[in-house]
This record gives structure tokens, sequence and C-alpha cells, in this order.
């Protein structure tokens, strides 16, 4: 078996949710449209037996963004610094959450709060942000998409978040997704997901789950996280073959998958060549680019645009057993 987990920096998971608990509601990415989609969303959450909060900006449109990239990181900087507030929700993915980071970064401040708890946390802080205090108690980020640029740039930060649904697509899971999102953020262990492997073994790696074409996008930016010995876990929706054989070709070129230890494929929705017109499969492009990689690899697992989209918690250990076409959270 291999591991690369030793090279790579310990995260700070936020504190387990329990019902009661505050979470506030944002829109960094595109502008919301689907408005009964949300409210069932937040219904959810509530029915759990959570305080959830709405931003009155949430529906605020710029274009396709939900409203002006000052109002929007705002509103991420606001949630983030309350004290009272446990877990940022996210409404929808589309564009956008990229804007908000050009100007802001994450750093990790560790001060335990008292040696007498044996699970005290580190606080985190935000830099170049005046409007931030300088301690802050690390909360859950809920979403995927468009918000895998959050996610990602929280983990070169240090902190875990949760790759799962947003509040649009939350009420379109099946039972056991929804139950997984909550057994992740309230504590309990993750049952393995199981797709197809490809061969080449078993590996343990740190997870980091994203959307394919958000993640191509920070390829050369400071957000681009370390990939030294991670699982990197992929989905994407609406890209043609060709599209996505373009992004894999470029992350091939740029050296960074020699650090990946293995890679968990999701769902490639809706990514069907235009008809009548000559083309690969999604499913030959990503055998055709990735397999010749000499890491494990496991496909067809069940996360990604539309459902099940499992919840996958960012920056955590995990096996891939891609004999067996499993990934099992550690």
């Amino acid at each position: 078996m291999q591991s690369k987990t030793q090279n790579l920096k310990s995260q700070i998971v936020p504190p387990p949710l329990k019902p009661g608990d505050l979470l506030r509601v944002i829109s960094p990415s595109g502008a919301l449209r689907e408005f009964e989609a949300f409210q069932k969303g937040v219904e959810i959450w509530r029915s759990h037996g959570y305080r959830v909060e709405i931003f009155p900006e949430i529906d605020d449109k710029w274009g396709y963004l939900a409203g002006k990239d000052e109002s929007r990181r705002e509103q991420l900087a606001t949630a983030w610094q309350d004290p009272e507030c446990r877990g940022v929700l996210c409404t929808r993915g589309g564009f956008g959450s990229t804007r908000i980071l050009e100007n802001w970064t994450w750093a990790i401040e560790k001060e335990f709060l008292t040696p007498s708890l044996p699970h005290s946390q580190p606080t985190a802080r935000f830099a170049n942000i005046p409007s931030l205090p300088h301690s802050l108690t690390p909360k859950w980020l809920i979403g995927f998409s468009d918000i895998t640029a959050l996610l990602w740039s929280l983990y070169t930060a240090g902190i875990s978040g949760v790759h799962a649904s947003v509040l649009t697509t939350l009420a379109c899971e099946p039972d056991w997704s929804i139950q997984r999102l909550f057994d992740c953020v309230e504590g309990r262990p993750l049952a393995p997901l199981k797709g197809c492997g490809w061969g080449g073994g078993v590996v343990n790696g740190i997870l980091l789950p994203g959307n394919l074409t958000v993640a191509t996008h920070l390829l050369g930016t400071p957000m681009l996280p370390d990939l030294d010995g991670v699982v990197l876990a992929l989905e994407d929706v609406t890209e043609a073959p060709y599209r996505i054989d373009r992004m894999l070709t470029q992350w091939r070129m740029s050296g960074v998958l020699s650090k990946v230890s293995g890679i968990a494929l999701g769902s490639f929705s809706r990514c069907e060549p235009p008809a009548n017109v000559p083309s690969f499969s999604v499913e030959e492009v990503l055998r055709d680019r990735l397999g010749d990689l000499n890491i494990p690899i496991v496909s067809n697992l069940p996360f990604g645009h539309d459902a099940p989209n499992a919840a996958l918690p960012v920056g955590v250990p995990v096996e891939l057993d891609a004999d067996k076409g499993i990934l099992s959270i550690l």
C-alpha cells in the first residue's frame, strides 16, 4: 500500500455541528434563480433543528453574478467572523467565487483555547481584510461546483470544508445522501463509496474533491493547493468530451498530476458529445488522459452534479482501493 500522507500538513476540522447551531446562507457565485429549490434546501436544514439565517442580498443580481464582488465577499466575511455562526451554506454554484478570492488570502493562527480541554480547536484568521478580527473559530463551509474555489482556498489555509450539495440541489438528493451530509458535519462515520476500479492497488492520501473546470482554472494561481500525496476527486457537468480532454491535457502538461497519489472520479453528467460530430465518449477521454498515470483510479463514484452527490470532507485521510473500486474515509 502506498501512502504520502506524512508529507501533508494536518487540517483543522471544525467542531461538529449540532441542532440549534446557527448557520448563515451566502451567495458567493452565480445569481440565484431556483427559488423554490432554494427554499426546499433551507427547510431541510431547519427540519434537522438548525437555525438558518439568510442574508437579504442573496438574491441580488449583477449580470450572471449574485451581486457585485464586494457584496458577495462581504457576505462570506460577515458569516465567517460571526462568533455565533457555526457553518456557512451556499445557495448555488455557477461562477463567481474566484472573483471574491482575488483580493484576499486565508491564514492559520494556532491559538489553543485552553490546555485543559483535550480537543481544543485552533483558531483561524483572515489576512488582508481589515474589517475582520484577528482570531476566528473555524466553521463548516459547505458546497460544490463553483464553491470548489472556496473549498480549495480554505484547504490551503489548513481548514477542512465539505464538498456537498448547495441549497438549490439538496432537495433532489436521495435520503441516504442527505443523511450522509448530516453525518459528515455532525461528526459521525461515513460509509465507503463504491465505484469502478481501474486496478493499480490501494493508496492512502488526503482527499481533495472538486469540480474539474473550476479546479483547472486554479492551475498556476496561489489558490491551487499542494497536491503532493493527494487523492484528487473530480466531477463535472455539461462539458463536451473535447473540453474534458483539453482540461485534463492541461493538468498533464502542468506536471501537477505527478504529485497525486490517486484519482477518484465522480459523475460527468450531461457530457455527451454533440450530435453528428465525430467524438470520443467522455469515458474514453478519461481513460485516455488518466489511464497511463500508473496510480490507483476509481471512476463512477456517486458524487457530482445530478443526484446522488455524496458528501466528501475536504482534507481528510482516505483509502482508495482501485482493485475493489472503493473510496473509504479513514
